[in-house]
């Protein structure tokens, strides 16, 4: 993917040229229309995704818990903690994402603290938890 497109992406905005280099030998771009099922609960956690435009919507046992757009991304419990997925994700429009392997979103975590951060942060706040702690599903 381009280094100067991941630099419009929030989560990555702060980075330097080195390390926007290195991730974009990982990452991928793709279209997605509307209705796509991006995640589904239950599944095993082999994605990342990350919203750089339209939107979706995140159910957890079939109940609504949060609408994504532009900046938002999902599959990062999963992925970071090696687990099934907790919830499902709908594209609600056509959309596009940055997309990373489980494999390398770790790497790219461990070789950049600033994005390991922003991503254990998130985490933590979905999850209703402090840092470092156990999910409740």
């Amino acid at each position: 993917m381009d280094e100067q497109k991941l630099r419009t992406v929030p989560l990555f905005a702060g980075l330097s040229r080195k390390e926007l280099r290195e991730l974009a030998t990982v990452t991928d771009q793709v279209a997605l229309p509307a209705d796509t099922q991006l995640i589904n609960e239950g599944a095993f956690s082999y994605e990342f995704l990350l919203i750089t435009s339209g939107s979706a919507e995140v159910r957890r046992h079939g109940r609504l818990v949060a609408t994504l757009g532009r900046g938002d991304f999902v599959g990062e419990v999963g992925v970071m903690r090696d687990a099934r997925r907790n919830a499902s994700v709908v594209a609600t429009s056509d959309m596009t994402a940055v997309v990373m392997t489980a494999r390398d979103l770790r790497r790219i975590a461990e070789a950049i603290p600033s994005v390991a951060a922003l991503i254990d942060a998130a985490i933590a706040a979905r999850s209703g938890e402090g840092p470092g702690g156990q999910e409740d599903e």
